[in-house]
This record gives C-alpha cells, structure tokens and sequence, in this order.
C-alpha cells in the first residue's frame, strides 16, 4: 500500500520530517495512520482523493476502529493524524474545508505519571556501592536521570561538549530538533567526574567516542540498553516490578512541583512544547498532596 503513489501524503510526509523536524519513528506513526485510513475507505466504497472525504467517512472509519475494540488512546492517536494532515491541507490551500474540525475523539481518563518516593531512589543509589566501571557508569546514569528530567533518549545520546562542568549545565537536543538547557546538582557532577575519570576510560574503546555513556564494548549505550540496565538496577536494589527511564523523569517533574517550582520553569526544563504536556504532573502533585492531608489532618482521626 505504502509503494503506491500519492503526491498530497508524500507532501506531508515532507512537511512533517524537514520543516517540523519530527523524528523518523513519529513520521513512520502518521505515514502508517493515514495509509491505514485511505486503505480502508478503498476497500469500503471507495476512495476519490483526500479532497473528497467527508465527516461522513470519517465517522464510519471511527465506528470501524471502535467495533476493533481498538484502545480509545489509539483511536485518538489515528484522529490526530488525521487533524494533523487536513490542517496542513488548508495551510497550504488544496482544501477549503477540514472534514475533521467537528470530530472529537473522547479519550478515556489520562492515566497519572508513574514515579518513585525520596526513599526509593535512595535505595537505589545506595545499591550502587563500588569502584567496577559499570557500576559507576550506573550511578551516573541515573543521577543524571534524577537530577535532570531528561528523556532516555536525550541521555543515550549525549555527547562529552553538550556539558559544562563550570556551570553544571547541559545543552540538550531535544524532539523536534529543539534545543534546551538543563541543571543538574553537585551530588549529580560528582558521580559524573567520578564516571568521566575513573571509569569511562577503562569502557572507552575508540578514542573518538565522545558519546557520554558507553556500553561495556565501548559503544554509546542504546535507549534499549539503558532499559536493560535500569531493570536489572531497579530489581536488584529491591524495586519490584516493571520499571521504565520515563518514570525518573516523571519522578524529577514531581519533586520540582512537589518543592515549589514554578510550572512553566519546570516545562522548560523538561523541554515540553506546550503547558498541558506539564499540567499532567499537579495531577499527581495534587494526589500526594490530599493523601498527606488525610492522613495526617487531626479532624480526620476523630471518630
């Protein structure tokens, strides 16, 4: 299906990968959402170009993902691709009319960021005792991690000139090709000297790496291998269950707001592009906040 030519979504495709920047995984998502969507309205009655889909068709393509019993997430997800594709149509003026603008997807409810207490990540960061090359390459890892709110990504592919060590900042290259800065403590610059001195040497295979953290065969360590090794960290230091990079960072997020940083301090910091993407985390805030407040207001223990 995808070998078949079709000039209005390779324009897109354009649109989205040169002048939005998006990254190659985000493009393959849209490209594959639309295709997906045209493919089912040829098998379905037909297909006369883009610029013939009416709301109609859409809702039935709705009502078709619906009776998949697909997730209203990966609903939402194909309806914004949808959204996304029209309105660069009208902005560049192929269509007149958007059939999407009166199509609203309710999503089901957002699931709050998943993130570790004060008392767990200092277990972790205990566990990580010892002078072998990975296990101090580890506790930089996450340190770094914990005090940065950055994302797997980001930390996987961070180069030795994006840190300065005078001002205890990073300059990060975020999605989209957005750049940004981030801080990062003294307890964070310590086990990183201690990394880039005493133990990135003895990993260092090539010595024109200059990917920060490295893999015990001397390669930049993958978004997969820090995974990996965050499993293995997490479960062996006594955190059971599954555990991902994001949630440090939705743990970094908390802790700001939990201490009293401003919100739109803390969206810069996390490189989010817009201020809902943050709101998500005074949910979680909130939720701490109100547990707090009923365990420990003295009207609440009176019977």
């Amino acid at each position: 299906m995808k070998n078949e030519k079709d000039e209005l979504l390779d324009q897109f495709i354009s649109y989205l990968r040169f002048e939005r920047g998006y990254s190659e995984k985000t493009v393959e998502s849209y490209s594959t959402d639309l295709y997906e969507e045209k493919k089912f309205w040829q098998q379905n009655g037909g297909f006369n170009g883009w610029q013939k889909v009416t709301e109609r068709d859409i809702q039935i393509y709705l009502q078709h993902l619906a009776d998949r019993k697909l997730a209203r997430s990966s609903q939402g997800r194909q309806m914004s691709s949808l959204h996304s594709f029209y309105r660069f149509l009208i902005k560049r003026r192929i269509i007149k009319i958007d059939p999407t603008q009166t199509i609203v997807v309710r999503r089901g409810e957002k699931k709050l960021p998943q993130f570790f207490y004060q008392p767990e990540i200092k277990q972790v960061f205990d566990s990580l005792q010892g002078d072998k090359p990975l296990t101090v390459r580890n506790l930089a890892l996450f340190e770094l991690f914990y005090a940065t709110g950055m994302r797997v990504s980001e930390v996987s592919g961070l180069t030795l000139k994006q840190i300065d060590l005078d001002l205890n900042t990073i300059l990060v290259h975020g999605k989209g090709n957005k750049d940004r800065y981030v801080a990062f403590d003294d307890r964070a610059k310590n086990s990183l000297l201690n990394y880039l001195n005493n133990a990135r040497p003895y990993l260092l295979k090539d010595k024109d790496e200059q990917h920060v953290f490295l893999s015990n065969q001397g390669k930049a360590i993958s978004v997969r291998g820090i995974q990996y090794v965050m499993q293995k960290t997490f479960n062996q230091a006594g955190i059971s269950g599954k555990v991902h990079p994001h949630e440090l960072r939705h743990t970094f997020a908390t802790a700001m707001l939990n201490n009293g940083a401003d919100m739109r301090s803390v969206q810069e910091l996390l490189g989010h592009s817009s201020l809902s993407a943050t709101q998500i985390y005074t949910h979680v805030t909130t939720a701490h906040l109100k547990s707090d407040y009923e365990k420990y207001f003295p009207r609440n223990e009176e019977s």
